[in-house]
């Protein structure tokens, strides 16, 4: 009598769809989770809506306040912080406490973690422009773009987005650890939203400011969010007199390009040794 040789259960992996809805659902968890990533990303923008539309609540001519004008630099920053910030701290973080490494060990696809990411921060900056212009609209009056102005915003909010995302997936491999990736990137974007047109009006900013700032996303994308929340009398006040929309999308799509080869060229799923 021969034995036979048990048989084997095999278990079909999941499909490349399923794993990437998987992975976006968990990456959407556990952002909304954290409550500082919650309130740093999503309320900080919406305080200091309120706090610089109450204060600074002048005339800037042709009819504008400085509110409106505020709303397109504070638009651009919530994008900055949601994809930038958001992307080098918490990568930076997965990969010190040892997640990035587990993940990477899985039968998981990597680019399930980073279409995870994007889809994270895609939500994040979506939930972040609603609650600015809701609040914008409904508290100050903001007017709200029209016609093809609506095109601009959306093509300047994803090339924006895209770029800043793959700059922070970069950046968070500067940070020696999670614990330093914090103080490591956010003074960096604070600088950014100071010298870019955010906080003031950018034509009051020393020119050498300026020089430094248009080195950068942000600044591209405040004035592609200006264009669409100003008057056209208004771009005289642009360094170059007028929007410069062609070279607002030249730039966001270099910084895309530059931030795609800079990801491939640093990303790491371990921390240095």
């Amino acid at each position: 009598m021969t034995a036979t040789a048990p048989e084997r259960t095999s278990t079909a992996l999941p499909s490349l769809p399923a794993v990437y809805r998987s992975r976006i659902s968990v990456e959407l968890r556990e952002f909304f989770r954290q409550r500082e990533s919650v309130v740093f990303t999503l309320l900080l923008p919406v305080l200091l809506l309120v706090v610089f539309g109450a204060v600074l609540d002048y005339d800037l001519g042709s009819g504008v306040n400085f509110t409106q004008y505020f709303m397109a630099g504070i638009i651009a920053a919530g994008i900055l912080g949601a994809s930038f910030q958001n992307m080098a701290i918490s990568i930076a973080t997965e990969r010190s406490d040892g997640t990035l490494k587990h993940l990477a060990g899985t039968p998981m696809p990597r680019s399930a973690f980073f279409i995870g990411k994007i889809a994270q921060v895609l939500a994040v900056t979506l939930a972040s422009i609603v609650v600015l212009l809701l609040v914008g609209v409904v508290f100050y009056g903001i007017d709200l773009p029209t016609g093809s102005d609506w095109l601009t915003f959306a093509w300047v909010t994803v090339l924006g987005a895209a770029a800043c995302t793959l700059l922070g997936i970069a950046m968070s491999s500067v940070a020696k650890n999670g614990r330093s990736a914090s103080a490591t990137v956010t003074p960096f974007a604070l600088l950014l939203q100071f010298i870019s047109g955010v906080f003031f009006q950018f034509s009051e900013i020393p020119s050498w400011m300026q020089t430094f700032a248009a080195l950068f996303p942000l600044k591209w994308m405040a004035q592609g969010f200006r264009s669409v929340f100003l008057p056209d009398a208004l771009a005289a006040d642009e360094p170059a007199g007028s929007w410069e929309l062609g070279r607002v999308a030249l730039v966001l799509g270099i910084w895309c390009v530059l931030g795609l080869l800079l990801c491939i060229r640093t990303f790491r799923w371990q921390d240095r040794g």
